[in-house]
């Protein structure tokens, strides 16, 4: 396959390396982005794989609490002035409301389900298309249960969202956990939710690195299971130093509450959404070229 500036470039942008470096990993691995990040992590070039906090899109975070539920929505525009709009603003804040009445989490069943006003969802939408004069969307929802407590945290104007739920516990260390997910972005509660084959790929790079070291075979051993443990503290939510003070985990702060994480949901405005790059300078001399 061959390789394009563009696919250097967001290699670039997954791994921080130089895009020489990037340019010879992609040849390297006939243009397999993937395949090109673990390359550049084996040769130490690379640390770790930034492609999952990419954010791109605008939009906002809405999060609506009743009982023992609470439901979490992403709704996009396209740009951060219509998420100031007053009736953006309403409209999010209408359809979360009303996400947690019907208890769906289905985006497109939710177009069809009516908001306070009366209208649909889809409704409601189109009309706010046409006022602000921007394409408005309903990215994604997800509701958590607890049969105990239920806490969460809006960060950075509402960009970022998270909801934790509790079996023992109260609601105030719900949301102390749920802040620390808004800002931390753990990948799951504990060990048991690591997938077995990023578990198995990191292993297999934290091997090839000791064993690039030419230690005995014994302490190469010790150093990769010294890694698995570092890498598995810092994806998990229990193994996480709690934001609030990084002298105890958030495992620890559970532990003492008498209390476990059952579930906990985070949404970040764009993640994952690129977000199309202007260039006003190349735009203005195209307009140039075709005037004269």
């Amino acid at each position: 396959m061959p390789v394009t500036a563009a696919m250097v470039k967001e290699l670039r942008v997954r791994t921080g390396v130089g895009m020489m470096d990037c340019k010879h990993a992609l040849v390297e691995t006939d243009g397999d982005l993937d395949a090109a990040v673990e390359v550049l992590r084996k040769s130490g070039q690379a640390k770790a794989d930034r492609k999952s906090g990419r954010i791109a899109a605008e939009g906002r975070i809405v999060i609506s609490l009743e009982g023992s539920q609470a439901v979490i929505v992403e709704i996009n525009s396209e740009t951060d002035f219509a998420t100031k709009d007053e009736s953006f603003i309403a409209f999010t804040d209408a359809v979360a409301a009303a996400a947690l009445a019907h208890g769906t989490t289905d985006v497109d069943l939710m177009a069809t389900q009516s908001i306070d006003t009366g209208k649909t969802v889809e409704q409601a939408r189109t009309e706010l298309v046409a006022k602000i004069g921007e394409n408005i969307s309903v990215r994604r929802i997800a509701i958590v249960e607890s049969t105990a407590a239920i806490g969460s945290y809006l960060h950075q104007g509402s960009l970022i969202g998270a909801v934790v739920a509790l079996d023992g516990g109260d609601e105030a260390l719900a949301r102390n956990i749920a802040m620390h997910v808004a800002a931390i972005n753990p990948d799951c509660i504990d060990e048991d939710g690591v997938a077995a084959g990023m578990l198995e790929r990191e292993r297999r790079i934290f091997t090839e690195q000791a064993e690039a070291s030419g230690k005995p075979p014994e302490i190469v051993a010790k150093m990769v299971s010294g890694r698995v443990a570092k890498f598995l503290k810092g994806i998990t939510l229990v193994g996480q130093p709690f934001v609030k003070d990084s002298d105890v985990t958030v495992g620890k702060l559970l532990q003492a509450a008498h209390a476990s994480v059952t579930a906990f949901m985070r949404f970040e405005v764009g993640d994952g959404i690129e977000k199309k790059e202007e260039n006003f300078a190349a735009e203005v001399m195209a307009q140039v070229k075709g005037a004269g």
